[in-house]
């Protein structure tokens, strides 16, 4: 059977998602319904990607009978509403990361959606790359040894972006490209809790954290780091090192396609996609897709890999290091 997606909103990453999803089989995956705020503009975009029904406004798609699965991918101050309007009518969430701009807008979807019994995923795509389940299957041999050291940097001139310096939109790096990071450390320290943060942070103009850099020590003496930037570009790269060796994930290191352990190369091709894509190697959103499709198919609440657990996490320690550097958006004040 196929699994019925709704789209909503009709934004960059949303015409990905849509062009990934339709390389997948019919007998799978089917795009049914997509929602804007204007009409007009989902109209549009479902002439583009063939999309049978075109709503202008949110609540109607969460309300169509025929949509099983909502995807969200409205910026992430919008996220919270979405995702308690389509649960509360009974549909199953992939929401775009970061789940929400703080961690109890997180705490909030979670525990709607485990009071409902529906299915809720953060949309950390990376998780699902095959480079990223390669590293996972080194890291479960043991092939690096001891765990000690984890480290990540991801940065890219973003100022261009309006809604990136942008304090009333949660703009800044955290949020938007230092999540990537920070799941990268907690995948490969098994989803932790760190005993100890430390950060400091550069501020944009605008108020929105800039340039940060964020010191993290986990139980048995693990060490991490990372920086993200919003107004310079870093390596954008990776990596784990134990007592035996090292892993690599090269650039990009938020959608990769190889794998560096102890100086061996792999590499792991995206799957084709006969459109272009807005962003750096969309045609691996196909990954996380097909992983939904599996957990609804077994029946799962959650997904095993990004456990909601992780997201509300994942919220905290992003949350507490916007708290060390002096970042509030107006959505921590609620």
């Amino acid at each position: 059977m196929a699994l019925r997606w709704g789209i909503v909103s009709v934004g960059l990453i949303s015409s990905d998602f849509t062009t990934a999803l339709q390389t997948l089989p019919r007998s799978e995956h089917q795009v049914v319904a997509v929602a804007a705020r204007d009409l007009s503009r989902a109209k549009e975009f479902a002439r583009k990607h063939d999309i049978s029904k075109a709503y202008g406004s949110y609540e109607e798609l969460a309300k169509d009978p025929n949509v099983e699965v909502a995807y969200i991918g409205t910026q992430h101050p919008q996220h919270k509403a979405a995702v308690m309007l389509c649960l509360a009518q009974g549909k199953a969430v992939l929401c775009e990361k970061p789940m929400g701009v703080n961690a109890s807008e997180v705490r909030e979807m979670v525990a709607e959606a485990r009071s409902r019994g529906l299915f809720l995923m953060e949309a950390i795509w990376t998780r699902f790359f095959p480079a990223s389940e390669a590293l996972r299957a080194v890291l479960a041999q043991g092939t690096l040894g001891d765990l000690r050291v984890a480290r990540a940097e991801f940065g890219l001139n973003l100022t261009h972006l309006a809604r990136s310096v942008d304090l009333a939109q949660a703009g800044g790096g955290l949020l938007d490209i230092g999540i990537y990071c920070i799941q990268f450390i907690s995948m490969v320290f098994g989803g932790q809790r760190p005993e100890k943060i430390s950060a400091m942070g550069r501020l944009h103009e605008t108020g929105v954290d800039d340039t940060v850099t964020v010191l993290l020590q986990y139980p048995g003496g693990l060490h991490a780091s990372f920086t993200c930037s919003i107004t310079a570009p870093l390596s954008n790269t990776a990596s784990v090192s134990g007592t035996k060796g090292m892993a690599q994930i090269l650039k990009p290191c938020w959608c990769p396609t190889e794998l560096v352990v102890n100086g061996e190369h792999k590499e792991f091709p995206l799957p084709p996609i006969p459109n272009k894509c807005n962003f750096t190697n969309g045609a691996g959103m196909t990954y996380e897709a097909k992983h939904v499709r599996e957990c609804l198919r077994k029946g799962l609440k959650e997904s095993p890999v990004i456990p909601l657990a992780e997201s509300e996490l994942l919220a905290d320690i992003l949350e507490e290091v916007r708290k060390v550097i002096g970042v509030t958006f107006p959505q921590d004040k609620h």
